[in-house]
């Protein structure tokens, strides 16, 4: 119970704020790596100086699309842990449904960035940055698991 409250309360801090979400995940990475994701970003891309201005812009434009899947993949754990005494099956569809809904569209935002990146340095760098940004995302991801329970956890605790 007492990690579901510790959840709750990580989530509402940053429930209905995009900027949050987002800062909340640059103090993930940076607590992981000792710098933000832009910083590990620059010093692993090769990104040639001529086109520098026009991929970090794409990445930007990227970050953006990515905060908006961020913050409704929060608000899905949010209901969750809101409603997580109380699950059933039609809620327990519904959450289902909507993250893994939000699981593909990161996925085609890869893909669409992927594309993008492609055209202004290369498949090369283009994957190395897909590359990165599906590990933090997966970091990040395994980070907020780890604070939630498992349906019907705090059930099987109680009858310990």
């Amino acid at each position: 119970m007492k990690k579901l409250l510790v959840a709750v309360s990580c989530l509402f801090a940053v429930q209905g704020m995009a900027q949050a979400t987002i800062q909340e995940e640059v103090d993930l990475i940076r607590k992981m790596y000792g710098k933000t994701k832009k910083e590990l970003m620059t010093n692993y891309l090769k990104v040639p100086e001529a086109k520098a201005t026009a991929f970090w812009g794409l990445y930007d434009e990227y970050e953006a699309e990515r905060s908006n899947l961020a913050k409704e993949r929060m608000q899905l754990i949010a209901d969750y842990a809101k409603g997580y005494e109380t699950l059933n099956d039609e809620t327990a569809n519904t959450l289902a449904t909507a993250t893994l809904n939000n699981n593909m569209q990161l996925e085609k935002l890869y893909k669409k960035y992927f594309g993008k990146m492609k055209k202004q340095v290369g498949a090369l760098e283009a994957a190395k940055f897909i590359q990165v940004e599906s590990y933090f995302q997966t970091a990040i991801r395994s980070e907020v698991q780890d604070a939630i329970p498992l349906i019907g956890e705090i059930d099987r605790t109680k009858k310990q």
